[in-house]
Formats: C-alpha cells, structure tokens, sequence
C-alpha cells in the first residue's frame, strides 16, 4: 500500500477494529475510500435516526442488492437495536414487514417507497416527515444511499460472505439468483 491507502486502513480500522468487507475493494481508491468511510460513518453512528432505524435502514438496502455479507454483519446488531426479528425475516423473504410501532411502520414504508419504487406517495411522506422531520428525512437518503452504494460495491467485487456465515437470502447463491427449487436462474 501507498501511503495514502496505509493512513485510510489505518483510520478504519482504529474506527471499525479492522479493514474488512467493502473497505478493503476500497483501499484500491483511498479517496473514494475516505469519502465513502466518512458517509458510512455518519449513516451509522451520528446522522440523526434511532440506532434501530439506522439498522432498518441498512437491511433494507442490503435486500433491494442483495448484499449478503451487509446483510450478514448486521443483522444481528438490528435485532439487538429492537427490530423485530418477524420483520428481519419477511425483510429477508421481501415479504411485507409489520411493526408494532406505528412510527417504525412508517418508517419502513417511507423506504420501501424509496428503494422499491423510487418514488415517495404524499400519504407515505407526510406521516414520515411528522415523526422525523426534513433534517430526519434527509438523513434517511444519505443512509439509503451509503448502504445503497455499498451492497453495490460488495456484489461487484464478490466480497465473500464471512466464513461463518450463511447465506441470508432464500432466492440468492453465490452472487446469482436461483429459483425456489435452488436451480439457477437463465439469462
């Protein structure tokens, strides 16, 4: 490594314990890497959602890439925050979550919406924009976008799922997709 990319490892890994997953595809630009580090720092630690919806917010985006190994590394840590794990598991099956929460649930959709039809439906925005707020909302699309930007860099670069680790998806092996009786799917 230049000594560029040596300060950046040095720097995610004195932040995140080690340089792993999408950090070190993106060593490769440290620039690149920089930025996206501070976004993805911001998205996790201090934008201003609850650390669960931080946590929703990065499993939802993981599913709509189907970035199993965001998936993996966090999963766990959503469930600890207080997603239900009923709702991980229909996250996963890209079945419709429930929340008890009606905040949560209109949290939820409000990303949904996003991810799914790139549009936000004025009933969907407005109970969204009570609970949370423009500066809440904004932060929501900066978290999106980052853990949008780096289910794409994991599947591009087939950064492996952590050994221990299974695969998370039901329609998802390898870095293809699979029909329910597991047989690939045919371009």
């Amino acid at each position: 490594m230049d000594p560029r990319q040596q300060e950046l490892a040095a720097r995610i890994a004195g932040r995140r314990g080690a340089v792993r997953g999408p950090f070190r595809v993106w060593l490769h630009s440290p620039q690149m890497g920089e930025c996206a580090e501070s976004l993805g720092a911001f998205a996790r630690f201090d934008c201003s959602l609850p650390k669960h919806l931080r946590e929703l917010t990065l499993l939802m985006a993981a599913r709509n890439w189907d970035a199993q190994y965001s998936w993996n590394a966090h999963v766990h840590q959503a469930i600890e925050a207080g997603i239900p794990e009923a709702a991980v598991k229909a996250i996963a099956e890209k079945r419709e979550a429930v929340f008890d929460s009606e905040t949560d649930q209109d949290f939820y959709q409000f990303c949904r919406e996003v991810l799914e039809e790139h549009f936000v439906r004025d009933e969907t925005f407005a109970p969204a924009l009570e609970h949370f707020g423009s500066k809440g909302l904004v932060d929501t699309i900066g978290a999106l976008g980052n853990f949008t930007m780096l289910g794409m860099c994991l599947n591009t670069f087939q950064v492996d799922l952590q050994a221990d680790r299974e695969p998370p998806f039901p329609d998802i092996r390898g870095y293809e997709r699979v029909v329910p009786d597991g047989n690939r799917l045919q371009p």
